[in-house]
C-alpha cells in the first residue's frame, strides 16, 4: 500500500476521483490517499477561469447544495430570462435563456445579473452602451449574438419589425434588441431627398418611331410607417411607376408633339407618379427626362429637315435683303433725277471711293478735267 500526495495551489481547485466516481472537492493545501485496492484520480482546475464545464455541474446542482453554495456562483436562467455576466464588475458575457451553470468563487468576483425580457423586445439605453463592441476594448462580450444592434443616422429613421408585424419606428439614436424567443428585425431607410434614376427605356410613339429614354426622379419619405405597411419595395414601385407613365406619356403622341413640347413628359409623368405613390406615403418631388435618343436613321432625317428648314429661312432673308437694297437704289434714282446737286455729290462719292483703293493718281489736264469729264452731264 503507496500514500500518494496531492497538491493544490492557492489558485486552484481539483476533484478527486474514487474508482472513476466522485469522492470530494479538495481547496488548496495537501492532501493524502492511499493506493490499496482502490484507484485515484484528480482533476484540476484553474480559478482564474471561472467557468465550471464540467458533466458533474448538474449533479451539484442537484445533489450537493452545500458545496454549490460555498464553493459557486450558481446560474439558473427560465425562459424569458437573461443573464449578463461579470467579472471583477466588468460585464463579459450575455447569458441566453434557459441557461444553467456554475462559475468558481475565489479569486476572479463573478456576478449575474437577471433580467426579464417577456414583457419587451428592447434593451435599456443604459445597458445599450456597455453591449457595444469598443475597438479600445481589452476583452470582447461574449453571447451577442442574442442581441440585435441597430443605429439610426441623423438624417434617417428605422423600423421596428418584431414577429414580422411593425412595431414602431426608431428615431435617430443607437438601440439594441433581445432576439432571444422572437424574431428582430430593423430596416434603416434614408429621409432626406434622393434620387432614383431609369435608363435605357425603349418606347414607340404613336407614330412608330422608337425612341430611348433616361429618366431622373428626386423622391423623399413623407409617411415612413405608411409606406412599408401599404408598400412591400418602395423604392422598386416607384421605378415601375415611372415606367408605365413614360409609356403613357410617350406612346399616345407623335414624335413631332414631343419635340414640339419637350417639357409634355415630365409634366404627364409627374402627374401620374404622385397620384399614385403619395396616398402610400411617399413624397415625389420632381421627375425629369434627361436625354431622348433618337434611331439612327431618324437623326439622319431630322437632320436633313433642319437643315432644310434653315436653309429655306436663309433665302427668305436673302430675298428681303435684296428687296430693300433695290428699293433703296430705286428711292436714290428718283431722288438725283430731280436734283443735279444729289446727282453731282453721288458722283464725288463714288470717286472717293474709287480713290481709297488706288495708291497714285495722275491728273492731266486739271483738277477741272477730273471733276467735268468723269461723268457728262445731259
Amino acid at each position: 500500500m503507496k500514500i500518494q500526495r496531492i497538491t493544490v495551489k492557492k489558485n486552484e481547485r481539483a476533484l478527486l476521483f474514487r474508482n472513476g466516481d466522485f469522492d470530494r472537492l479538495l481547496r488548496p493545501g495537501k492532501h493524502w490517499v492511499f493506493n490499496g485496492i482502490d484507484t485515484w484520480a484528480v482533476e484540476t482546475f484553474a480559478l482564474e477561469r471561472p467557468a465550471f464545464v464540467h458533466p458533474l455541474a448538474d449533479y451539484f446542482m442537484a445533489k450537493e447544495p452545500a458545496l454549490v453554495a460555498e464553493e459557486f456562483v450558481r446560474v439558473e436562467l427560465s425562459e424569458t430570462q437573461v443573464g449578463l455576466r461579470t467579472e471583477n464588475g466588468v460585464l463579459v458575457e450575455v447569458l441566453a435563456p434557459s441557461t444553467r451553470g456554475l462559475y468558481w468563487k475565489g479569486q476572479v468576483d463573478v456576478g449575474v445579473e437577471v433580467i426579464d425580457i417577456a414583457e419587451s423586445a428592447e434593451v435599456p439605453a443604459a445597458l445599450t452602451s456597455r453591449l457595444l463592441q469598443s475597438p479600445a476594448r481589452v476583452r470582447p462580450v461574449a453571447g451577442l449574438a442574442g442581441v440585435h444592434q441597430v443605429q439610426v443616422p441623423e438624417h434617417g429613421a428605422g423600423v421596428l419589425w418584431i414577429d414580422g408585424v411593425i412595431d414602431r419606428m426608431l428615431a435617430p439614436g443607437t438601440y439594441a434588441f433581445w432576439k432571444f424567443n422572437r424574431d428582430v428585425a430593423v430596416a434603416v431607410v434614408e429621409m432626406r431627398l434622393q434620387v432614383l434614376e431609369i435608363t435605357g427605356q425603349e418606347i414607340l410613339t404613336r407614330d412608330k418611331v422608337s425612341l430611348r429614354l433616361n429618366l431622373s426622379a428626386t423622391w423623399r419619405f413623407q409617411d415612413v410607417l405608411k409606406a412599408f405597411k401599404q408598400l412591400a419595395k418602395p423604392a422598386d414601385i416607384l421605378y415601375r411607376e415611372c415606367q408605365f407613365g413614360l409609356r403613357s406619356a410617350v406612346g399616345t403622341r407623335t414624335l413631332d408633339e414631343l419635340l414640339e413640347n419637350k417639357s409634355v413628359i415630365d409634366d404627364v409623368v409627374s402627374a401620374h407618379v404622385r397620384s399614385r405613390l403619395e396616398p402610400h406615403g411617399i413624397e415625389v418631388d420632381g421627375v425629369g427626362v434627361k436625354d431622348i435618343v433618337l434611331p439612327g436613321e431618324m437623326r439622319t432625317i431630322l437632320a436633313q429637315v433642319v437643315e432644310a428648314e434653315k436653309a429655306a429661312e436663309a433665302n427668305a432673308i436673302r430675298r428681303r435683303e435684296e428687296t430693300a437694297a433695290t428699293r433703296s437704289l430705286l428711292n436714290t434714282a428718283k431722288v438725283m433725277e430731280g436734283s443735279p446737286v444729289a446727282l453731282r455729290m453721288k458722283e464725288l462719292e463714288t470717286l472717293e471711293r474709287i480713290a481709297e483703293r488706288i495708291d497714285k493718281i495722275s491728273v492731266f489736264g486739271g483738277l477741272d478735267q477730273v471733276l467735268n469729264g468723269l461723268v457728262t452731264l445731259r
